[in-house]
């Protein structure tokens, strides 16, 4: 296994960072897409979408004099895994049916320090998924956290529906 936080060589480090990167998104969404299979739901596909929620998301957060967050790989594999097997059980939860709580999940991803998530679920657009948090009091102080300046944003289909989970880190 490499350690994508190891030194590399000038050239190599981000092309390695980006692979292994992409190859865990892939195998999050594999792992969705056999869950879906063994409940009977059909997964329609599912993406990291943290460059697309970046300006809801500053937008919340700039709005009360605070820095904008950067988007993170490592936190947008978090989110994609999330919403993957939410889609997959056809349940909102923070937890897995894996025995993994939120706390494992983010260590496994080699996330360190402090860390949030939210979730949903439904028929909207990321306009509409950012106003619901930002109007749910418990939400909105997850995004107005001022330990984090990082999050990854990711959703997966199912059944027409999207289970969205935002996590943000530091």
């Amino acid at each position: 296994m490499i350690d994508s936080t190891a030194p590399l060589s000038r050239h190599g480090s981000s092309r390695l960072r980006f692979r292994s990167a992409s190859l865990a998104l892939a195998a999050s969404l594999c792992a969705a897409l056999l869950s879906a299979c063994q409940t009977g739901g059909r997964i329609e596909g599912g993406a990291v979408v943290s460059a697309q929620g970046q300006s809801y998301l500053n937008d919340i957060r700039t709005g009360q004099g605070m820095s904008a967050m950067t988007p993170d790989a490592k936190l947008g594999q978090a989110a994609l895994q999330q919403a993957g097997y939410m889609a997959g059980s056809g349940k909102m939860v923070h937890t897995t049916g894996r025995g993994k709580d939120f706390a494992t999940r983010i260590k496994d991803n080699g996330i360190e320090g402090a860390a949030s998530e939210n979730i949903a679920q439904g028929r909207m657009d990321m306009a509409k998924l950012f106003q619901m948090w930002r109007d749910s009091p418990a939400h909105r102080r997850n995004m107005l956290d001022e330990r984090f300046n990082r999050f990854g944003l990711a959703y997966v289909t199912r059944g027409g529906e999207r289970y969205w989970a935002l996590v943000m880190g530091r």
